[in-house]
């Protein structure tokens, strides 16, 4: 269960479907900061078709045609956590995002391997919980 009385500050993706679940689940409670570095992965040619064309383990390094790659997915998430320790230390925060962004942060947070994050992920193991809890 989420504890809302101890976030002090929410960020979110600033891509439609984020923005609207933290305004669902924090709108009026708590200050949501949009921020782009958060956005999901740029799957450029596959943006809005069936997931199942989405091969993460093949876009590691390796960039989707005419979109990025995980690495880069990573460097933006990167940037965006060393603001938020740079700024926000010693703070709760509330992140809305998306697939690729949240294996970043375990990919950085737990320091395993893409391959692990990929393999290990909620959305294949079924094992999906209301928030993940990250040490930054």
């Amino acid at each position: 269960k989420i504890d809302f009385d101890n976030i002090d500050i929410v960020f979110s993706s600033d891509l439609i479907r984020a923005k609207q679940t933290a305004q669902i689940v924090f709108g009026g409670e708590k200050d949501i900061v949009f921020d782009s570095r958060i956005r999901e992965c740029n799957y450029g040619d596959l943006n809005g078709k069936d997931s199942n064309f989405v091969n993460y383990e093949e876009h590691i390094v390796e960039k989707f045609p005419s979109g990025e790659s995980l690495k880069d997915v990573e460097k933006r998430v990167k940037d965006f956590l060393e603001f938020l320790k740079n700024n926000y230390k010693d703070k709760n925060i509330a992140i809305v995002s998306h697939r690729a962004p949240q294996l970043a942060i375990e990919v950085m947070s737990k320091g395993i391997s893409w391959d692990d994050a990929i393999s290990n992920d909620w959305r294949k193991t079924k094992n999906w919980k209301p928030g993940w809890d990250y040490e930054i």
